[in-house]
């Protein structure tokens, strides 16, 4: 347990599990944050990947303010369900209005990194609960740092200048196999990003994999069925117990995850008995001091 005390708040940063996340305790995000509490918070995720925030309550821009202390914010996906008032708040919810939902009912449900099909994609991702179901609804967070320096010597030396290509395409029927196909339309703007697979982190210069998903990603410059058994070892072996942590939600939990070293996944709950809603924001590097 890391401990200090500031003015009238005590800051606790306690650890999750031996491998991933850290908890944050004494502070009411809803004020802002002292910088030099708020500067031992942010180095906690970038080593840690998470961070958990219990007990809180904000509005629409209190969350965008903690979000613009991690990073500038973004907004790319999914605009017909923006908070009214904050636009840039993403609503998750199977709640219904007027007949009509109010936000994204299904999402993330297979292991994946927000954006990764995007060219300069988000760093960070931060998850506000207001309503949770009394079961299900977990999410899956996956250490990508600790997966990459646990690899066989062997691995790293063979993945090390690779890069695979996120295809949106690729992974439709893999991730939603509901979903009709893609549109022509939807072809044209879905195009495939090379990514390497393996990603240093810009902020402490850490190696993690960035091989998300359950589907198997070409590798450039490799045969499918070449590249196919390895992206699947590599997924697969990034999401082994002793790198993750499961996220049971109550009403004021913040999530705050880095995407560029960890991956994540939404489970199940009873939509049809059960009320959810999240708050979810976006954002970007954080501009050099």
């Amino acid at each position: 347990m890391n401990r200090t005390t500031k003015g009238a708040t005590m800051l606790e940063l306690v650890p999750l599990t031996d491998r991933i996340g850290t908890e944050v305790r004494g502070v009411d995000v809803s004020r802002r944050i002292p910088t030099v509490d708020f500067e031992r918070i942010y180095q906690a995720w970038i080593d840690t990947t998470i961070l958990l925030f219990r007990d809180q309550c904000m509005n629409g821009a209190q969350q965008l303010a903690l979000t613009d202390r991690f990073g500038a914010r973004i907004s790319y996906t999914r605009k017909r369900f923006s908070n009214d008032d904050a636009p840039e708040v993403l609503i998750l919810s199977n709640v219904l209005e007027n007949g009509r939902l109010i936000g994204s009912p299904v999402s993330g449900r297979v292991w994946h990194t927000d954006g990764h099909y995007l060219a300069d994609p988000p760093a960070g991702s931060l998850l506000y609960a207001i309503e949770t179901p009394p079961e299900g609804g977990d999410t899956l967070f996956a250490n990508m740092f600790a997966a990459y320096e646990c690899l066989p010597e062997r691995i790293k030396a063979r993945i090390a200048d690779l890069r695979v290509v996120i295809s949106r395409l690729q992974s439709r029927p893999y991730n939603y196999p509901d979903r009709p196909p893609p549109t022509e339309a939807e072809r044209a703007e879905w195009l495939d990003m090379p990514q390497p697979v393996v990603r240093v982190h810009p902020a402490n210069g850490r190696k993690a994999l960035y091989v998300g998903g359950n589907v198997p990603w070409r590798i450039v410059g490799m045969n499918l069925s070449e590249s196919a058994p390895l992206v699947t070892f590599l997924q697969e072996f990034s999401v082994m117990p002793k790198f993750v942590y499961r996220h049971r939600w109550r009403p004021g939990d913040i999530i705050v995850w880095d995407n560029r070293s960890a991956m994540h996944k939404a489970t199940y709950y009873d939509g049809e008995k059960f009320r959810r809603l999240m708050h979810r924001t976006t954002f970007g590097e954080r501009a050099a001091c």
